[in-house]
């Protein structure tokens, strides 16, 4: 399978990558922090202990982490988990949980002589790109003063609209922001398989990934979490995103006591993801990655292989259909004929100006409209190509 690389190879590109990182972003999730009774402290204080020895060797490092809500179910002996609750009841026990969590992180960091600090985010922080930024700056800082930031989703006011989705996508987010070498994700299974091991005695550990494709995505059936919401298939969307920026990856067993210790020693174990071999910029990847769409484009073949083949910029001749309303300067995304994704993009014009121009050449924008601001419905400058395995939130316009 060309996805993977030798045990040799794998071996150099681990040791080399980790021994290269200076800021890593290490992503926990509930199915290691949590037990049927709540938060797993012996857990927390092993995290601050290998997070607080990282520190200490000179690497910056963020940890997000999740269990609000099972700190909150804790506190308030609702120890079961119930199919049924509802959006206000999970907020409420988030506002419960979130103190208990940093907290527990506070009191296992100072063991270690280890300052940290919280910042909590809704989706909103990060598509507004002025408070993205300062999101960035916010963190930055906080390395100039050798703490430890701390992060989790803001689920005491999160809605579906402002949600991240899981921990995961919010981790390589973060990873993507602040230019990090590497992210670490924590589960509760050993890795990737090529298949599912309880079932399948020739399934095999898959310990290097060279470049995410169809057959890596299918693997990610193969390895689901009980708890959480991300599960395996949102861990490699978030290596991927993580690549297309130029860094790395990891999935691994994060209940192990010396996980991070081992993997920044080189052991082989969990499975590692090498940087992606084309790279965007930090404005494509905030355009492509964090902005949500407000419409969609429908292209033609021609305009398809414009962008896609010749990288050009998206005209108005080649739109076949306009879906949603929006203004200038909106997130798009751009769908072929088949529907499937080719690109995300800022329009140049709203969806209205759109729905009169389209099919047309741009020397008719005038005329058609009595103005033209730009011969381009998408400038290449503000369009991200992406695929269809990239479309995982098509939200309907």
């Amino acid at each position: 399978m060309t996805f993977q690389v030798s045990r040799e190879d794998g071996l150099f590109y681990r040791q080399t990558l980790f021994d290269q990182a200076r800021r890593v972003v290490v992503k926990v999730g509930s199915a290691v922090l949590t037990t049927g009774d709540g938060l797993n402290l012996e857990i927390i204080d092993s995290l601050a202990r290998q997070i607080s020895f990282l520190c200490s060797t000179g690497r910056e490092v963020i940890l997000v982490t999740s269990g609000a809500v099972a700190a909150g179910r804790q506190r308030l002996g609702m120890v079961k988990k119930e199919a049924g609750d509802t959006l206000k009841v999970k907020q409420a026990l988030a506002a419960m949980g979130q103190g208990l969590l940093m907290q527990a992180y506070e009191q296992a960091f100072l063991r270690y002589h280890q300052q940290v600090a919280q910042l909590l985010l809704t989706h909103a922080d990060l598509s507004d790109r002025g408070r993205y930024l300062n999101v960035r700056n916010t963190i930055l800082t906080l390395f100039d003063f050798g703490v430890v930031p701390i992060i989790n989703e803001n689920d005491t006011v999160s809605v579906e609209e402002l949600r991240f989705g899981d921990n995961d996508t919010l981790a390589a987010l973060i990873t993507n922001m602040i230019g990090a070498d590497m992210l670490i994700l924590l589960t509760d299974v050993d890795g990737l398989y090529t298949a599912n091991p309880l079932h399948d005695p020739s399934a095999r550990p898959v310990y290097t990934v060279a470049e995410i494709d169809a057959a890596v995505e299918a693997m990610a059936g193969h390895s689901n979490s009980a708890l959480g919401t991300g599960g395996m298939r949102s861990k490699i969307r978030a290596a991927r995103m993580v690549a297309s920026c130029g860094g790395s990856s990891f999935i691994g067993p994060g209940r192990h006591p010396e996980l991070l210790k081992e993997l920044f020693s080189g052991d082989l174990v969990g499975t590692f993801f090498l940087p992606g071999r084309r790279r965007i910029s930090g404005r494509k990847h905030w355009i492509a990655y964090v902005l949500r769409p407000k419409g969609f484009l429908i292209l033609d073949q021609g305009a398809r292989q414009a962008l896609v083949e010749d990288g050009r910029s998206l005209l108005p001749s080649g739109i076949r259909e306009v879906r949603g309303r929006f203004g200038v300067g909106a997130p798009v995304h751009c769908l072929d004929e088949r529907e499937e994704l080719v690109a995300a993009g800022l329009t140049n014009y709203a969806s209205a100006d759109i729905e009169k121009i389209k099919g047309h050449n741009s020397r008719e924008i005038r005329d058609i409209l009595g103005f033209k601001d730009s011969d381009e419905v998408i400038h290449r400058d503000n369009l991200v190509l992406l695929g269809p395995e990239d479309g995982t939130r098509r939200e309907t316009a």
